[in-house]
């Protein structure tokens, strides 16, 4: 969406922004997406584990088809090339999530981070980056990387 958008609006839990020639709707799974998407990107190359992971998180969390994951996630990878202002969105879009919303995606950022056997720097500023835009506290991080490192050491 390049043009200036004409007073964005919630509507319930989705967002409509609307232009002279569009109208985009989103929602919390496509806040999701886009995190997850933003934060495999850190590093510049999205790996195929790291497709994978997004598509098996996102349809465990959303309890979605592989067909509507995929969809949701090529959606989000659409709009993050497009929007120059994707910041924004995603700031607009986090006031629907709750902490535990936010605990949950932080989680799911470290996995999509850990997929490919590897995070490097940029990957790790990019997920700390996106909590910010998010809002994700220092405590909800920190529970995050608590939850995160109890379920893989349990094997989950």
């Amino acid at each position: 969406m390049n043009e200036e958008p004409i007073d964005p609006r919630f509507e319930g839990n989705l967002l409509i922004i609307e232009t002279s020639t569009e109208t985009e709707v989103y929602d919390a799974q496509f806040l999701v997406a886009a995190l997850l998407v933003y934060v495999a990107k850190g590093d510049g190359v999205i790996t195929s584990q790291e497709s994978e992971r997004m598509l098996q998180l996102i349809g465990d969390h959303f309890h979605l088809r592989s067909a509507e994951s995929l969809e949701l996630l090529t959606r989000a990878m659409a709009s993050i090339a497009e929007n120059p202002d994707l910041d924004s969105l995603l700031r607009q879009l986090s006031t629907i999530l709750s902490e535990t919303d936010k605990e949950d995606v932080a989680v799911m950022m470290m996995k999509v981070l850990a997929a490919d056997g590897r995070t490097d720097a940029d990957e790790m500023e990019k997920m700390r980056a996106a909590g910010e835009i998010v809002g994700i506290s220092a405590r909800i991080m920190h529970n995050a990387y608590d939850r995160y490192f109890a379920e893989t050491f349990n094997g989950e």
